[in-house]
């Protein structure tokens, strides 16, 4: 959208003249960036899997931490120089880490291999004789134990001194996918390369960063996105986890009491309720109970703030278990079709009292044509004369407040056939 009035997002722009002197230190910041990049793209390109090699690329990401190339580099150089061992058959030429476009973070078959195929098997035979073809006592065993503990020691260092170092970063950059994505695949091997109980004390500490990122910023779905991968993590079999759905429901619910305006709590609440009550072993009539109190909290939610939109797409999940229940989760599937209709005519009736005190509000009307219609149409019949003249009024009122889509609300007359 081209910005209107010199101001985007609500924010004005301001000119910022820089003198000669600021422009000369830009030029040589970006010189300085550019032989770094050059000096680490070289030193990749020659396979140079050094510590050296590590440090350039944190310099070159702590000025850039955007550039998904050099976070794909890091991967590799961990793989073949820092970490304890490569897996079994890997070469740096045939397993390169990818990042998937959904957050998570994707390896080549080798990289990705359980912790098991990460060590190097014994060869036949190498368990039963040395050179004298006699039977090797319990010395070798506790060397091969010391020498494994000592490795998941310096992985351990180096995936603890990994996540600390991103940290500064989603600080400063928190909405930035690269990290995210380069933090979660560290995570995915401490599941690969330490043992149970470590590796899901890490996971633990990464569900407190989550928490914690949230609380900083409550609407940044990024970490919204990324505390429900860590959370399935959590409660997998990987890490001899167990449900989280009653403390991750109830985590929601702390959200939305701080803010009620918080979509990706709500869309988190609304994807959680299925399991939490399928784990409840809820029957009919605590199903009904719990409908019954989430109508009760998202609508006294809107009568504190009906211009809300998060609110509305919540109340607009929990109408559409009601009306449209078939193919979907439902909170309460044993609910009667009079049931259903008593349930839509009084969130209706509820919403028509809005308006004796927030009559310009258009999301309320939005509400009111959508349920009507909705309700038309589980009933499997046109709007009455009643409710036909309630959608017009609504309608002609939608298109004071909201003229530039007045094809839309055109198209709707139209496909209803609200007008002669």
């Amino acid at each position: 959208m081209a910005d209107q009035g010199g101001s985007q997002h609500g924010i004005a722009r301001t000119s910022r003249v820089r003198t000669e002197e600021q422009r000369r230190q830009d030029l040589e910041r970006i010189a300085k960036y550019r032989e770094l990049d050059e000096k680490v793209r070289k030193e990749l390109s020659q396979q140079n899997y050094s510590p050296e090699t590590f440090h350039l690329t944190s310099k070159l990401l702590k000025l850039n931490p955007e550039y998904y190339t050099i976070w794909n580099a890091r991967r590799r150089l961990l793989i073949y120089g820092l970490f304890s061992k490569p897996s079994a058959g890997s070469s740096p030429s045939t397993a390169l880490p990818s990042s998937s476009p959904t957050g998570t973070t994707t390896t080549s078959s080798g990289a990705s291999s359980s912790s098991s195929s990460t060590a190097t098997p014994p060869a036949p035979g190498s368990q039963t004789a040395g050179k004298s073809g006699t039977t090797v006592d319990g010395t070798e065993n506790k060397s091969q134990e010391d020498n494994k503990s000592e490795q998941e020691k310096k992985d351990l260092d180096l995936i603890k001194s990994e996540l600390g170092f991103t940290i500064p970063l989603l600080l400063a950059s928190p909405k930035c996918y690269w990290i995210w994505s380069y933090r979660l695949w560290i995570l995915q091997q401490a599941i690969q390369r330490l043992s149970v109980p470590i590796a899901r004390r890490i996971w633990e500490e990464e569900l407190l960063l989550a928490s914690k990122m949230l609380a900083k910023d409550r609407r940044n779905f990024h970490a919204w996105g990324y505390r429900r991968h860590v959370v399935e993590q959590l409660e997998a079999p990987v890490l001899g986890g167990t449900s989280m759905v009653e403390a991750e429901f109830k985590y929601t619910t702390d959200m939305i009491n701080t803010d009620l305006s918080n979509f990706s709590a709500w869309h988190n609440r609304s994807k959680l309720i299925p399991r939490l009550l399928d784990e409840r072993k809820a029957d009919d009539q605590a199903r009904e109970n719990f409908l019954n109190a989430e109508f009760a909290q998202i609508f006294q939610a809107i009568n504190v703030g009906p211009e809300d939109q998060s609110l509305w797409y919540y109340h607009h999940f929990l109408m559409l278990n009601l009306v449209n229940p078939v193919g979907h989760p439902t909170i309460a599937p044993a609910l009667t079709r009079e049931d259903r209709v008593t349930y839509v005519t009084r969130e209706i009736e509820q919403i028509k009292e809005l308006l004796e005190d927030y009559d310009d509000v258009q999301l309320i009307y939005e509400a009111l044509i959508d349920y009507t219609l909705f309700l038309c149409q589980f009933l499997e019949r046109q709007p009455d004369g009643s409710e036909k003249a309630e959608i017009v009024g609504w309608l002609d009122k939608v298109k004071k407040l909201d003229p530039m889509r007045a094809g839309r609300w055109a198209d709707l007359e139209r496909d209803w056939e609200l007008v002669e």
